[in-house]
């Protein structure tokens, strides 16, 4: 038997040398489904939107300086943050359940987000239009209890969107926040409470600067993903509320204008990888990840 001690050891240089082009090698197979399904689609789109349907940034000039491309835009914006707050608003509570109810509850509740995950989202979505429509059960509900004389117009405007885009992300933002919580020590907030603070005070100068990474990660994540959003804003939201998803889809599938749906697409692309790139200076990584 042959024992091998520190100095017969090869230096740690040489070790890294060793380890590194195993490490890329397995790294190349994500890499070319990287460069396939994303670059090249990125980059076609960038060559059909400044050379289509003339060569130049016609495409850019016209989509940016319409008043009506550029409400779109802002539209886009606006249902994005409002969800994202409501989002944010009903999820924290959901995590922090979650994370101090009991094991065998907290899997129900997991089991139930998960399932609604893995409903089909236009099934989803066919569902409350037919629960949010003038005949639907929250109108009767609401008009059975007296609360209201007639009917709410609950779709074909931004709270029908809001609702609907709601219910979908808020497992986006549940998930990344109950894995932060889950990691507080709950001695911290014994120890606020033995040091005088009151509930309120343990909740925003403890819980909530502790749990910010994931706050800032999930609000992030349902954010761009509302910018993006296709279905529940075209089936609830109607004409009036169009988003940019919605414009990218009329110029390509109906106009047949593949310059200024590419010239969309990347705004909404520079837009999300700047938003990323801020998050990743403000909090980093280890932050992120909650460590």
């Amino acid at each position: 038997m042959v024992i091998l001690t520190e100095q017969d050891s090869p230096p740690r240089a040489e070790r890294v040398r060793f380890v590194r082009p195993m490490n890329f090698a397995l790294t190349v197979p994500a890499l070319l489904l990287l460069v396939v399904f994303f670059i090249l689609p990125v980059l076609s789109l960038l060559l059909r939107s400044v050379m289509e349907p003339e060569p130049g940034l016609g495409n850019y000039a016209a989509l940016l300086g319409s008043t009506t491309y550029l409400k779109i835009f802002l539209n886009t914006f606006v249902v994005s943050a409002l969800v994202t707050v409501v989002s944010l608003a009903i999820g924290f509570p959901v995590a922090w359940a979650l994370a101090i109810m009991p094991s065998r509850l907290s899997s129900i509740v997991f089991a139930i987000l998960l399932l609604s995950m893995w409903t089909n989202l236009l099934t989803r979505t066919y569902a409350w239009m037919v629960l949010l429509q003038r005949t639907g059960v929250i109108n009767k509900t609401l008009m059975g209890l007296g609360l209201i004389s007639e009917p709410l117009p609950l779709v074909n405007n931004l709270v029908g969107v809001t609702i609907g885009m709601t219910y979908i992300m808020l497992p986006f933002i549940i998930l990344p926040l109950y894995g932060v919580i889950r990691k507080i020590d709950p001695a911290i907030l014994q120890a606020a409470a033995l040091c005088g603070a009151t509930r309120w005070q343990a909740l925003t100068r403890v819980l909530i600067p502790l749990a910010a990474p994931g706050m800032v990660s999930g609000a992030l994540m349902v954010f761009v993903m509302s910018l993006g959003y296709f279905v529940t804003p075209a089936l609830l939201g109607g004409t009036a509320n169009m988003m940019l998803a919605e414009l990218i889809a009329q110029f390509v599938q109906s106009l047949v204008n593949w310059g200024m749906g590419g010239a969309a697409a990347l705004v909404l692309l520079v837009v999300t990888l700047t938003l990323y790139a801020v998050q990743l200076r403000l909090f980093g990584t280890a932050r992120m990840e909650g460590r």
